[in-house]
């Protein structure tokens, strides 16, 4: 049985946990799998929630690392993050896609698809498929719901430019498992 994550994982510079989740396996409510794709967001970055300082709706970030942080993107989507660092300095790490490995069947019915590549290729389809909602925001990580566990051998990732941005569109800072079918998309370059 892998390692259980705890919070103190989180307790580390953003851009060091988020490679790291590259291959460790999330679930939540025994409803998940591998994560294979990933965006870091520091709070000095102009791209992240946090860039202009606490709000009701970022508050999350701004307290202890190993917490969730889910906001809806464009008035439609959840989107799951991972609250890193030490408390008030509020990085994240958007967990954009997973392998799906527990559940298959539950995440086809609450995703109404049968492809397995587009269950969870993407973050507002990845909290469609684990049911991730504003109810999980400010939930601890290694508490139920959520249970994550570290990687398993050796896993080569890729990093590259962020997706779907206007702000520091430059920073190589997605990281991504190398080849893998179940990325929201593909890597165009790699850094």
């Amino acid at each position: 049985m892998p390692k259980r994550l705890t919070r103190s994982f989180f307790d580390r510079s953003v851009h060091d946990v988020a490679p790291d989740l590259i291959g460790t396996t999330l679930m939540v409510d025994g409803v998940g799998g591998r994560v294979v794709e990933v965006e870091a967001y520091h709070h000095t970055d102009p791209a992240a929630h946090s860039y202009r300082g606490p709000t009701a709706r970022n508050a999350v970030m701004f307290g202890p690392p190993g917490y969730a942080y889910v906001y809806r993107s464009y008035g439609i989507h959840w989107c799951l993050n991972f609250v890193c660092e030490a408390t008030g300095s509020a990085s994240a790490v958007l967990i954009r896609a997973i392998e799906p490995t527990a559940g298959i069947a539950t995440m086809r019915r609450r995703r109404g698809l049968t492809n397995e590549r587009l269950l969870c290729s993407g973050p507002g389809r990845l909290c469609e498929a684990l049911r991730v909602t504003a109810l999980h925001n400010g939930l601890a990580l290694d508490r139920p719901p959520f249970a994550l566990f570290a990687r398993q051998g050796v896993v080569e990732s890729v990093a590259g430019p962020r997706i779907g941005l206007t702000k520091a569109v430059d920073k190589p800072w997605r990281y991504g498992e190398k080849g893998s079918r179940f990325l929201s998309k593909p890597f165009a370059r790699e850094v």
